[in-house]
């Protein structure tokens, strides 16, 4: 397991050393230690899947709110996504600033997401199926997010014709949260 950083700071790309054969490819997702050596969070207490049967559909930007902001790492284990991370900590240089990922079952990737930051993603395959490990527990009733298509955003979606549902349609933007 290879962790390599993106631009937000706290946001890292996880990449697998596959062992490949004629049989698929055996991988490690998750490594304790190589996240302790980073001095990153290591206590998750929760995985969810998130099965999306159409190509295009759209999930967030979610984020849970203060005390129990969420650390995740989110793995496509079925298909293909294009995954995002917004910075929402105020007092981080890339506040307000998005980045993306392409995450594909078939090369294992991931993303580490800090505190702090919503998350959202794009299928780019029908059928693909999202792995979220997760710290703290998710809480209903501190679920937030960010609207998708914040114009001040512009998140770059890469399909046009989004798949959405109504409580994601009516999130407010950054500048009303």
């Amino acid at each position: 397991m290879e962790l390599l950083p993106l631009t937000i700071p706290g946001v890292y790309e996880v990449r697998t050393n596959p062992h490949v054969d004629q049989r698929g490819f055996f991988a490690r997702r998750l490594d304790l230690d190589v996240l302790r050596a980073h001095g990153l969070y290591d206590r998750f207490e929760q995985e969810s899947l998130s099965f999306n049967t159409a190509r295009g559909t759209l999930r967030g930007l979610h984020f849970q709110a203060a005390p129990h902001w969420e650390t995740k790492i989110v793995t496509c284990v079925a298909g293909r996504i294009f995954d995002v991370v917004l910075d929402l900590r105020r007092d981080s240089p890339a506040f307000g600033r998005w980045e993306g990922r392409e995450l594909d079952a078939s090369t294992c990737n991931s993303l580490y997401i800090p505190v702090g930051c919503a998350h959202g993603f794009q299928t780019l395959d029908p059928n693909s199926t999202v792995l979220y490990s997760i710290t703290p527990p998710y809480r209903a009733e501190l679920a937030r997010g960010v609207h998708p298509f914040d114009p001040e955003l512009a998140v770059s979606w890469p399909i046009e014709d989004a798949v959405l549902n109504e409580r994601d349609l009516a999130l407010p933007t950054l500048r009303d949260l």
